[in-house]
C-alpha cells in the first residue's frame, strides 16, 4: 500500500531540474548493458506452470486406477459408486497440484523480490520503469515505502532506513550513510548500521536517497541466493514412490486374477458370462482405491493435528520424513533460548566481578560499563541485548548513580557491525567540545580496537570463557576520546581503552531440557549451529542436553574441504561463529554422510539450507516469508520443543499409516477370495458389485477415520528413527498381512461349506458369507489396531471413530437380516440360530488366531 501510494504520487518523467546532480546513464546506454548482462531477474529454470503440473499427475498409476474403478461402477449402472470415485479422483488432482505448486514458489518469492518497479535517471530525466529493466551504472531514487530493485551503493542519503531482515534475519532497521568516492569495486556484506550500500529486495521504511546500481540479477546478493535454491531438486518422497510400487503391484494381481477366474470359469464350468461377472467382482475387489485416499486423508489430518502443537506442515511429505530424521540442526536464539537478554555478570579488567542477578546496585566503577555498553546501543533499541543494556542503565541511574551522559550530549557517527571487526561504536557530541568513543563487541575485537599485547589479550580471552562457561553471552565494552573535526572513516583509528566485559544471559525455554532428552531416548542427534561465542555455545549445550561432541568454528569451516566437513560433522555437535550461507556446506556434508536431515533458519540467507534439508524447519515469528517458502514445516510459536512433538507426531502418523496398509492388504484377500471359493467348491456366485460396494464403504471409513486416530504406541519415543530406504510395506508387515488374508479365507470358506452341507439356500448362503466377511473386517481391525498391546487393551482402547463404524455396521446387519426390502436388495434370507451361532464362533475363532500368530510371529512390529 505505502509502494502504491508513493508511485501514484510521482509522474513517470520530472522536469530536468529536478533531477539529482547526475545525469545517469543515456537511453542507449541503458539498453546496451541490458543486452549484454541480462534482465534484472532470477533466471528461470523451466518452472513447471500449473497445467504442466496437471498434465503430470494426469499420468499417474493411482489417478488412473481410481478412473478405471469409477467407469467399471458406471459400467455396472452403479451411478453413485462411479461418482464417489470420480470426486476421490478430482479430490487427489487438487490436493496434488496444489502440493506440486508450492514446491516452485520459493523461487517465486525471490523473483518478485527481485523486481519491482523503480524510479531511476537516466539522461538527467527521472522515469519509472519496470525492475528487470535496471541496469548496472543506473541511478536509482529510494523512498519511503520503495523496494530496492538492485543492489546499489548509496551516493546520497537523507535518514534513509532500510529492513534488511529478508537477508539477516534482523527485524531492526539499519541506517545507511554515504559511499566514499572512488566507489569500491567490491560489495559489502548485509547488516549493521551506516553500511553505504543497500541490497535488491530490501525495503526503505524511512528518509530517502541515490544509488548507483553496482549488481543486478544473479549477480545480486538475494540473485546468488536464488541460483543456489534454484539448483536445489525437492525430491520424491518416498511414501508416494512406495505407495505407487504398491498400487502397481495391486493392479497387476488384480488383472492376472480377473483373467485367470474368466478363464477358469469359462474352461471348467463353460460359462464364459459367469466367467465375466466373476472377473468384474475380483477385479473391484482387488482394487486399491483405498490407498491414494487413505494416504491423502492421513497427511490432511497430519497436517492438522501438528497445527495444533503449533506446527504447520506446508509439504506433506514432511510429516512422513519426521519420523525417520536423524539429526536435527537448530540455532540458538529465540529457538533454544527465550531470546529475552539481560545482564548477568560485570567484570573489570583488574579481575573483579559483579553478578548483577544477585539484585545489588553497582559500584560506580562497575556503572561506567554500563554507561558505554548503552552508548554504543541504539538510542531507540529493538536488538535484545542493547534493550537489556537500556533496561540496566535505567536501574543504575534510579540507583543514584548519575550517568556522565547529559541532554547536551548528542549521537554524531555511528561505526556499523562489520564481519571483520565483530564491534560497534558511537561517537557521542559532550557539548564541551570534546568528544568520546563509546565501543561493544566481541571481547577479541575489542582487544584488538585496544591495541593490547599479548599477555593482557590473553587474560580477557580467560576472563570470557570463564563467563561464557556459565552461558552467558559476553560482549567487551571500551572507551576513546577524539578532538578533530571529522570522525575518522574507521573504528580501528581511534585510541581506545579497555574497560571490561559485560555477560548476558539468554535462559533457556522451559521445554527445551525435556525435548533434548526425547531426542537422545529416540535416537535423534542434535546439533547446535550458532553465530556466538564457542564457550558460550558449549555452556548452553551442557544446560539444554546436547550431547558433548566436538565444536567447530565459522573459521575453521572455511579451511575444510568437503572431505574433512565429512568428517567432522560425524564428531561435532556445535558449530560456533557460523555465518548463514555455511549452514548449506553444513547439511550437503551430513546428507553425505547419511543422514536425514533437518534443520532451522529465518533468513533468505537460511532458504537455500533449509530447501537442502529433508525437513527446512522455518521460524513462523520471526522467521521471513522467503524462509517459510522454502521450508517444509513452519514452528509458529519458534520452540525447539515444537519440533521434537511434531516428530512424535510424525511417527505416530507413520505408524498408523502402516496399520492402515497392513489392513488394506489383508482385508482385499478374503473378498477376493470369495470370488474364488464358488468356483472351487461349486458354490454359486455369492458376492455381486452391489455387495462389494457396501464392503467399500465400511473399509473406507475404517482406514482413513479408525487408523488414523489411534493413539500412539508404547515406546514411540523410545527407539531408533526408522531406516532411510525402510519399506512403508516391509517384507515382514506385508507377510503378515498376507498371512492375516490366508487365514480369514479359511475360516470363511470352512463356514460356507459347513452351510453348503446343512443344506442353506442359496439366499442364506450369501448372507452367511457375507456377514461373515463383515465381522472378519472387524475382526482384522482389532488385530491391527496396535503393534504391542494385547487384544483385551485393543478392544476396550477408546476410539469414537471406530465406535462410530462399529455401530453403523451393526446398523447394517441387523437391516439385512430384518428389513425384508433390505434383504430383497440384497438377494439374502434371514439366518437362523445355528448359523447365528457358527458365524459368531468363527468370527471369534479367526479373531483369537490372529492375535495369538501376532504374538508369536511378532509380524507387526517387524520392519
Amino acid at each position: 500500500m505505502i509502494e502504491r501510494a508513493k508511485n501514484a504520487r510521482r509522474p513517470d518523467a520530472v522536469p530536468e531540474a529536478d533531477a539529482p546532480p547526475t545525469a545517469g546513464l543515456s537511453e542507449d546506454e541503458a539498453q546496451a548493458r541490458l543486452a549484454a548482462e541480462g534482465p534484472n531477474e532470477l533466471p528461470h529454470r523451466g518452472r513447471r506452470t500449473t497445467v504442466r503440473i496437471l498434465i503430470d499427475v494426469l499420468r499417474e498409476p493411482m489417478l488412473a486406477l481410481l478412473v478405471a474403478g469409477s467407469l467399471i461402477y458406471f459400467a455396472l449402472g452403479d451411478l453413485r459408486e462411479a461418482l464417489i470415485l470420480a470426486l476421490l479422483a478430482g479430490l487427489s488432482v487438487g490436493i496434488t497440484v496444489i502440493q506440486e505448486s508450492r514446491s516452485e514458489r520459493a523461487l517465486e518469492a525471490l523473483r518478485d523480490l527481485a523486481s519491482p518497479r523503480a524510479l531511476v535517471v537516466r539522461g538527467g530525466i527521472r522515469q519509472r520503469i519496470p525492475g528487470r529493466d535496471v541496469v548496472r551504472g543506473d541511478i536509482l531514487v529510494l523512498a519511503e515505502g520503495d523496494r530496492v530493485p538492485a543492489d546499489s551503493w548509496v551516493v546520497e542519503a537523507q535518514g534513509l532506513h532500510l529492513d534488511e531482515s529478508l537477508l539477516t534475519g534482523e527485524s531492526v532497521p539499519v541506517r545507511k550513510s554515504c559511499s566514499i568516492v572512488p566507489i569500491p569495486a567490491e560489495a559489502p556484506r548485509a547488516g549493521g548500521d551506516i553500511l553505504p550500500y543497500v541490497f535488491s529486495g530490501s525495503l526503505v521504511v524511512g528518509g530517502s536517497g541515490l544509488c548507483v546500481v553496482q549488481a543486478t540479477g544473479a549477480r545480486s546478493e538475494i540473485g546468488r541466493i536464488g541460483l543456489s535454491l534454484a539448483s536445489l531438486e525437492i525430491e520424491t518422497p518416498r511414501l508416494y514412490r512406495q505407495t505407487r510400487r504398491l498400487v502397481l503391484l495391486f493392479a497387476a494381481g488384480g488383472i492376472g486374477a480377473s483373467l485367470l477366474a474368466v478363464m477358469l470359469y469359462g474352461l471348467l464350468r463353460d460359462n464364459w458370462l459367469e466367467g465375466a461377472l466373476v472377473g468384474i467382482a475380483l477385479g473391484m475387489a482387488l482394487l486399491p482405491e483405498e490407498i491414494p485416499v487413505v494416504l491423502a486423508v492421513f497427511m490432511a489430518m497430519g497436517a492438522m493435528r501438528l497445527s495444533r502443537v503449533r506446527v504447520l506442515a506446508r509439504r506433506a511429505a514432511a510429516i512422513e520424513t519426521l519420523g525417520s530424521v536423524t539429526v536435527l540442526c537448530t540455532d540458538k536464539t529465540g529457538t533454544l533460548t527465550q531470546n529475552r537478554m539481560s545482564i548477568a555478570e560485570l567484570r573489570l579488567p583488574d579481575g573483579r566481578s559483579l553478578d548483577i542477578r544477585k539484585g545489588d546496585v553497582p559500584p560506580t566503577d562497575f556503572g561506567a560499563i554500563i554507561e558505554l555498553g548503552t552508548l554504543a546501543s541504539a538510542p531507540e533499541p529493538f536488538d535484545p541485548m542493547e534493550i537489556a543494556f537500556h533496561e540496566l542503565g535505567s536501574h543504575r541511574d534510579a540507583g543514584g548513580l548519575a550517568p556522565r551522559r547529559t541532554e547536551a550530549w548528542q549521537l554524531r557517527h555511528r561505526y556499523p557491525l562489520d564481519p571483520t571487526l565483530l564491534a560497534v561504536s558511537h561517537l557521542w557530541e559532550t557539548g564541551d567540545g570534546e568528544q568520546m568513543v563509546a565501543a561493544k563487541g566481541a571481547p577479541e575485537a575489542i582487544a584488538g580496537l585496544c591495541r593490547l599485547d599479548p599477555r593482557e589479550q590473553a587474560a580477557i580471552r580467560d576472563a570470557a570463557d570463564a563467563m561464557a562457561a556459565q552461558g552467558l553471552r559476553v560482549l567487551g565494552v571500551a572507551e576513546a576520546r577524539w578532538t578533530g573535526p571529522t570522525p575518522p572513516a574507521s573504528q580501528r583509528e581511534f585510541a581506545f581503552a579497555f574497560r571490561g566485559l559485560v555477560g548476558l544471559k539468554d535462559p533457556l525455554r522451559p521445554s527445551v531440557p525435556d525435548a533434548m532428552a526425547q531426542c537422545r531416548s529416540a535416537g535423534i542427534h542434535v546439533v547446535m549451529i550458532t553465530g556466538d561465542y564457542p564457550e558460550t555455545a558449549r555452556a548452553l549445550a551442557r544446560a539444554a542436553g546436547i550431547a558433548q561432541g566436538e565444536v567447530v568454528t565459522g573459521p575453521m569451516l572455511a579451511a575444510m574441504d568437503d572431505a574433512e566437513l565429512g568428517e567432522a560433522v560425524q564428531r561435532a555437535t556445535i558449530f560456533a561463529r557460523i555465518m548463514p550461507e555455511q549452514k548449506l556446506r553444513i547439511v550437503a556434508a551430513l546428507k553425505a554422510a547419511g543422514e536425514i536431515v533437518g534443520m532451522t533458519g529465518d533468513g533468505v540467507n537460511d532458504a537455500p539450507s533449509l530447501k537442502a534439508a529433508h525437513i527446512g524447519i522455518a521460524m513462523g515469528g520471526r522467521g521471513t516469508d522467503v524462509a517459510r517458502e522454502a521450508s517444509s514445516i513452519v514452528l509458529l510459536d519458534d520452540d525447539f520443543g515444537s519440533i521434537v512433538t511434531a516428530i512424535r507426531v510424525g511417527r505416530r502418523i507413520f505408524d498408523n499409516l502402516r496399520k492402515a496398509m497392513g489392513f488394506i492388504v489383508a482385508v482385499h484377500i478374503p473378498i477376493a477370495g470369495l470370488a474364488l471359493v464358488p468356483l472351487l467348491f461349486g458354490f454359486p456366485i455369492l458376492l455381486g458389485p452391489i455387495h462389494i460396494a457396501l464392503l467399500e464403504m465400511v473399509i473406507d471409513p475404517v482406514c482413513s477415520l479408525v487408523f488414523e486416530s489411534e493413539t500412539e504406541e508404547d515406546g514411540i519415543m523410545r527407539r531408533p528413527p526408522r531406516e532411510p530406504d525402510s519399506a512403508l510395506m516391509s517384507r515382514a508387515l506385508l507377510g503378515w498381512s498376507i498371512a492375516q488374508g490366508v487365514l480369514a479365507v479359511a475360516g470363511i470358506a470352512a463356514l460356507l461349506y459347513w452351510g453348503w452341507e446343512a443344506g442353506l439356500g442359496e439366499d442364506q448362503l450369501r448372507a452367511l458369507a457375507y456377514f461373515a466377511l463383515v465381522t472378519t473386517v472387524l475382526s482384522l481391525v482389532l488385530v491391527n489396531r496396535s503393534f504391542s498391546s494385547s487384544l483385551i487393551r485393543a478392544v476396550t482402547r477408546p476410539n469414537r471413530a471406530l465406535a462410530a463404524v462399529v455401530a453403523a455396521v451393526a446398523l447394517l446387519l441387523l437391516s439385512a437380516q430384518f428389513v425384508p426390502s433390505v434383504a430383497q436388495l440384497l438377494s439374502f434370507a434371514p439366518l437362523g440360530l445355528a448359523e447365528t451361532a457358527a458365524l459368531v464362533a468363527t468370527t471369534l475363532l479367526v479373531l483369537l488366531l490372529l492375535e495369538a500368530l501376532k504374538r508369536v510371529a511378532d509380524f507387526g512390529r517387524s520392519g
